[in-house]
């Protein structure tokens, strides 16, 4: 009976420390809470260099296909029909087949 209560303890234990470790630590307070104007003068600075420096990225004009000049540019030819006079044929036969 002792060792069914050290087992259930120690089950217990290592299974709160287990679901502890699995939760995502969130922080409520903010290490700074307030910022000083300065600190809001660099942030809109930075902001509008990055916007400046985005604009400058030329647009893609179109997708770029690195396998293009392996590929040939018409489609493959669908194979042709077979020709139901020759399987007719050849389901009307009849004879020995000698091997």
């Amino acid at each position: 009976m002792k060792s069914l209560r050290v087992t259930a303890t120690i089950v217990l234990l290592t299974w709160s420390a287990c679901a502890r470790a699995q939760m995502p630590h969130v922080n409520m307070m903010p290490d700074d809470p307030t910022k000083t104007q300065e600190q809001i003068e660099r942030e809109k600075e930075r902001d509008k260099a990055y916007k400046d420096t985005m604009k400058k990225i030329p647009d893609a004009k179109a997708p770029t296909d690195p396998w293009g000049n392996v590929r040939s540019g018409e489609a493959p030819k669908a194979a042709p029909a077979p020709n139901k006079a020759a399987s007719a044929k050849s389901k009307t036969r009849s004879g020995s087949n000698a091997n």
